[in-house]
Order: structure tokens, then sequence, then C-alpha cells
């Protein structure tokens, strides 16, 4: 039985413990001694994890920069991101001296060394980033896997706030094929200093801006089989500035505009032609707006409501100022209003918008009684006699004049007569045309400030609700 020696016995050992792969020899301190040492006894071996055992776990640790936000395509749902993504592990049993090989790291092309299988699960297209053709492998076994990603990956877009939305994506790092026992999933840097250092190298200044990312270890579990995963969460928020200045300032100008018209007489025919002109004005804007605005099969901006509430009340205000004009115009020719619209409008609605009703007049008309019958008028002409008119002539002697027959009198008296009760009766019928269109007239302006005040609410609540939104979105740290 040959004798082992106890430097072999050491030597048999330190392999054991070590693996397959040992301490590289160098025979001088240069790269081509390296790369030949390396060629040797690390290359050949790219075909199979860098793990002493089947069982043994490899530890991947990754870290990502945000080097650009280029996108957000609501309609979609796609995020557009450039990333530059550190990936870290080891080579167990590998090392070599630094003395002896003349370095502590050296870049190898990427297909000579085992690289995992890192994808991320929301990958909608692909990859056009460039390629990195090495990686760097330092002296104690350890890879470092650095290269630049284009990212185009699916994201719930939430844009009930938008412009002042604030939208949360999440990128799902994890192996395609390893499992959960084989290749683990190790979080390199923290949040604050992915956040910080990613605010610093970002390099758009577009549309959305970055607040804030959080970090989350994940398993995902199909059946009985489980995966390591990272995944990170970009919280961005889009400035909104421009369209607030595009779309919302002129919005509420063309709103101010419509509801100051309001106070134009209601009589006059140019308060219509204006509300017109402001109508068609809005739905050129609204056309211009639609290509502006996201647009998804989940939810509808509150915007998009706040525009289409205003376009409704410009054409409801409208509808009353046609409606105010028809009574203004043509009340002398309505019936008398209802019992129960009198009472709603005139004494109750009229409270409601501060309209007092009007004071009555104090003149006092007098009727005559359209039964009086010819016997009292006969008898009043009767007791006309020579003395009547001898007292209005006085004692002069009067001038003999021809006789009037009585007859001839009687008969003119009753056409008086006849003719006073047609005006009586024309005069009663304009008083109570004049009443009913009073009436109307009320009812029109009790209904036209009714509206003006709904119309007051309704943009004072909505200005209320777009300042308090992007009050909220300014809360969130710049």
């Amino acid at each position: 039985m040959t004798e082992v020696k106890p430097a072999e016995l050491i030597f048999i050992c330190f392999m054991l413990l070590h693996g397959f792969v040992a301490a590289l020899n160098c025979t001088s301190p240069t790269p081509q001694s390296l790369l030949h040492a390396l060629e040797q006894h690390v290359f050949p071996e790219k075909q199979m994890r860098p793990a002493k055992n089947f069982s043994d776990t490899t530890n991947i640790t990754i870290t990502i920069t945000i080097l650009g936000i280029l996108g957000v395509n609501e309609k979609a749902q796609i995020l557009t991101t450039v990333l530059w993504q550190a990936l870290q592990w080891n080579i167990e049993g590998l090392s070599w001296d630094e003395k002896e090989c003349g370095t502590t790291r050296i870049s190898v092309p990427r297909e000579k060394l085992w690289i995992p299988d890192i994808y991320i699960t929301e990958f909608m297209d692909e990859d056009k980033s460039p390629k990195t053709p090495y990686v760097y492998l330092d002296n104690t076994g350890r890879v470092y896997d650095f290269k630049p990603i284009r990212v185009i990956s699916s994201c719930r877009l939430g844009i009930y706030t938008f412009p002042f939305d604030v939208q949360n994506c999440s990128l799902t790092f994890g192996s395609y094929l390893h499992f959960a026992k084989d290749v683990r999933m190790i979080q390199g840097a923290t949040s604050e200093e992915i956040l910080e250092k990613s605010r610093n190298v970002l390099q758009t200044k577009g549309e959305w801006e970055l607040i804030d990312i959080d970090v989350a270890p994940s398993t995902l579990a199909i059946e009985e089989t489980q995966y390591s995963q990272i995944k990170y969460y970009i919280i961005m928020k889009r400035r909104p500035t421009h369209y607030v200045v595009n779309l919302l300032v002129p919005s509420c100008f063309l709103v101010t505009l419509d509801v100051f018209s309001v106070l134009l007489p209601p009589e006059s025919v140019d308060r219509a032609s204006f509300k017109m002109t402001l109508i068609l004005g809005y739905t050129v804007f609204l056309l211009i707006m639609n290509e502006q605005l996201p647009i998804t099969g989940e939810s509808t901006p509150v915007i998009n409501v706040f525009f289409t509430l205003t376009f409704t009340m410009m054409v409801a205000s409208l509808l009353d100022t046609v409606v105010i004009i028809n009574i203004e115009f043509s009340s002398s020719r309505y019936r008398a209003p209802p019992r129960w619209l009198r009472v709603l409008v005139l004494q109750y609605l009229a409270v409601v918008v501060f309209l007092p009703p009007e004071k009555k007049s104090n003149r006092v008309t007098v009727f005559l009684n359209p039964s009086t019958d010819e016997r009292t008028i006969n008898s009043s002409i009767t007791n006309i006699s020579k003395s009547h008119l001898s007292s209005i002539t006085g004692n002069t002697t009067p001038v003999k004049t021809p006789p009037v027959p009585l007859d001839s009198a009687l008969q003119e008296l009753k056409k008086l007569s006849r003719d006073l009760t047609a005006i009586r009766l024309q005069m009663d019928e304009h008083l109570q045309g004049n009443k009913t269109a009073q009436e109307w007239q009320m009812i029109g302006r009790v209904i036209d400030r009714l509206l003006f005040g709904f119309y007051i609410v309704f943009i004072t609540v909505s200005y209320i609700t777009i300042i308090c939104i992007w009050t909220w979105n300014n809360s969130y740290a710049a």
C-alpha cells in the first residue's frame, strides 16, 4: 500500500473544499499567463452552474439604476425606460494571487462564462439596447455583469386624476429557468441609494418625474415549484404644467365668460348670439383637446368629466336664454300660469334665488256695471229739462235754436254707452294680459337666476376639486 504524504493529503482536502475549480497558478504576472490559466480551469466549465454541488444555491446580487423615463403610453398601458443593470455572483473555488498573476480584475468575453438567465417579467418587446460583450472577473471569483437595458414593460396605469396623476410601475427580475433552490435573487443597493443615484444620472427631463423607488424580494410559485425574484417599484408623477396651460386655463376662460353672460339683459337677442358663439368656440376647443387626452377602457379622467359637464351647462344656459327671450316677446299671448307653478316658482324658488316679488300698484280701477238697463238711462235722460239748460247758460236770454228731438239724444247716449262698455272690456283684457305676461316674465327671471346659481356652484366646486388634486400631486417629494 502506497503511503500518502501529508502534502498530498492537504492538497486533496483543499480540492474537496473548493470544488473542481482551484486557485489559479500563473507562470508570470501577465495577462497572457492569467488568460491561459482561465482557459485551462474556468472556461471549460461554462456549461454548468458555478457551484460545488447541485444542492448548493447560487446567489445573484442585482442592482439597477434608472437612466431615463422615455415615455408612457396610457392607451397601450406601456412604460418605456432605460436601466443600468448590475449583476454579481461567485464562481465557487476560483481565486488567484494578485502578485503572482499581476492584477485583481480582468475582463473576459461574456460567452466564456456561465451567465444567469435573468429576465424582466413585465417585458413587452425585444430588448434593443446595445450588447456588452465583456464581463469583469476578480481574483476572489466574483463576476460583475454590467449592461444597459431598454425596457418596454407593461404597467397598470391609472389616469383618473390626469394630468395630476402619479403612477406606480413594477419591474420584476428573476431567473427564467432556474428554481429558487438553484438561483436566488439578492437585493444589492437599498431603495434610497438607487433613488439618489438615479436622480443624479437621470438623462430625461420630460413629462415624467421620478419621485421614489421601492424594492421588495418576492417568490413566484407555480404549482410545486418556486422562483426567486426581486421586484422594483418605480413611482413617478406627471408634470402637469403643459396640460394646465393648454387645456384647463382656456376652458376656465370660456366657462367664466359664459357665466358672466347671464348678467346680460334677458330680453336682449345678443345674449343668445353671444352664447352660441361661446358654444361653437368650446366645441372647436374640445376637438383639439381630444388628441391630448389619454384614453383607456378602464376609467375616465376627471378632466374629461369636467369638460363634459361644462359643455352641458353651456348648452343648458343657451336653452334657458331661448326660453327667456320667448317669454319676453310672446308672454302676452300665453294663458295664465297654473297655480302650482306660481306657488312653486314665485313663492318658494324666488326666495331661494333672492328675487323679491314686485310691489303691487296702489292704482284703483273702477269698473262699470255692464247690466245697467235702458230704463235707468231713459229716466236719466228725461230728467234733463229746459230749467237745467237755463241754469247752465245763465239768466241771459238764450239764443233760439232748433229744438232737438229727445229720441235723437237718447240714441246718441245709447251709442256712447256701448262705446264706453267696449272700451272698458278692452281695458280689462289688456290689464289681464299684462298681469299674465308679468307672471310669466317673473317665472322666467326666477328660472334664469336659479340656473345662474347652479352654474356658480358647479364652477366653484370644479375649481376647488382641481386645486385639491393639484395640491395632492405636489405633495409628493420632488
